[in-house]
């Protein structure tokens, strides 16, 4: 069973501070949803108010359709996985997994049969009688889970479960998550300040900032068409240029700067922003393109293994990148060179700075 979460202006105040500013958001029955956010967004906060470990000061919650005001968290369908994990040094690892259980009153032999059938499903079997020091970092990440969905919750609340592991057991773990989450269709609620990992794993993603949700949307729009400076620069590299906005028409406008004047895709109501485009739809030509063209020296060129990263400087000092697929099809260009970087106005966007009145 799984169950959705609606989040009604939800607020939360400490003293003076307002740490969660009016969120509105639905997360579906089986959806795996992340909250992304730099450190002290609000993202964990809106986690404990799920969870019942802090009270909101305003709106409402609800899971599954009920308002859960007042319920305790061990009375609400939730199960919630801390970063240190808290798993216990002394039990075996099929009685860490069922001590949910135990505090119910389920017998032993029930309880052993459950752990292992969870064990199982999150791919260690004949584990169960091992000890939590016997096992590696991504199996300890394992039993958490496996603990977690014992008591059966409708919602799966993670708090930065991976970042202490090293890079490929991250990677590896954000595979692992997102197939037991498949598997099990319990909804997840997944906290991150890391963009690959909310990327990789989510079905939607919410970008937060200073307590206000910026944008919900799922990973190839909030990457793709992000709605304000502040998701474009958290989510991704970009080349941000200032200036002013000129004639506009059919979604795309001029834009004037110090390196001249640019086209980009515009959205009804902005009128004032700068101009962003990511590094991997820059290119480098030897002559000026029609349009979106700026004369640059190659600084310093990088190889990066699938990708040759390029930074360039335009002839007022004004640093910009762009990001070379390594895929053998030219000459990687050498540092001293001077060239144009260039991009499609479709590519680029003029976007606000951030949701300053709210989401």
């Amino acid at each position: 069973m799984s169950a959705g979460i609606d989040l009604d202006n939800v607020c939360c105040d400490f003293g003076n501070f307002r740490a969660v500013d009016n969120v509105n958001v639905s997360i579906q029955p089986g959806e795996f949803f992340s909250f992304l956010g730099p450190s002290g967004c609000g993202k964990t906060t809106i986690l404990r108010m799920i969870s019942g470990f802090t009270d909101p000061t305003g709106g409402a919650i609800r899971i599954g359709g009920k308002d859960v005001k007042g319920q305790r968290p061990n009375q609400r369908p939730t199960a919630l996985i801390f970063q240190n994990l808290a798993l216990f040094p002394l039990m075996p690892i099929w009685e860490n997994i069922a001590f949910g259980l135990e505090v119910r009153g389920v017998d032993k032999a029930t309880r052993r049969k459950k752990a292992e059938e969870l064990l199982a499903l999150v791919d260690l079997p004949g584990s169960a009688d091992k000890m939590v020091s016997q096992l590696s970092g991504g199996q300890k990440q394992r039993v958490a889970i496996a603990r977690a969905l014992a008591v059966e919750p409708a919602v799966m609340l993670l708090d930065e479960p991976l970042s202490a592991l090293d890079l490929k057991l991250r990677q590896h773990m954000r595979a692992e998550l997102r197939a037991i989450q498949k598997r099990t269709g319990v909804t997840f609620i997944y906290i991150t300040h890391d963009q690959g990992e909310a990327l990789a794993m989510s079905d939607r993603v919410g970008v937060m900032s200073q307590g206000r949700l910026q944008q919900v949307a799922n990973p190839r729009d909030i990457y793709n068409n992000p709605v304000n400076g502040f998701v474009a620069s958290f989510v991704g590299e970009n080349n941000i240029l200032t200036g002013e906005i000129g004639h506009r028409a059919d979604g795309m406008a001029s834009f004037s700067t110090a390196l001249g004047t640019f086209r980009a895709r515009i959205a009804d109501g902005v009128t004032k922003g700068k101009l962003y485009v990511r590094p991997e739809f820059m290119s480098l030509q030897d002559t000026a393109a029609v349009e979106n063209s700026v004369p640059v020296t190659l600084s310093e060129v990088a190889f990066e293994g699938n990708f040759i990263s390029v930074h360039a400087v335009a002839e007022n000092g004004f640093s910009m990148a762009v990001e070379l697929r390594n895929d053998g099809s030219g000459t990687v260009p050498q540092s001293g060179t001077k060239m144009h970087m260039a991009f499609d106005a479709r590519n680029a966007a003029i976007l606000p700075d951030s949701d300053t009145a709210g989401a």
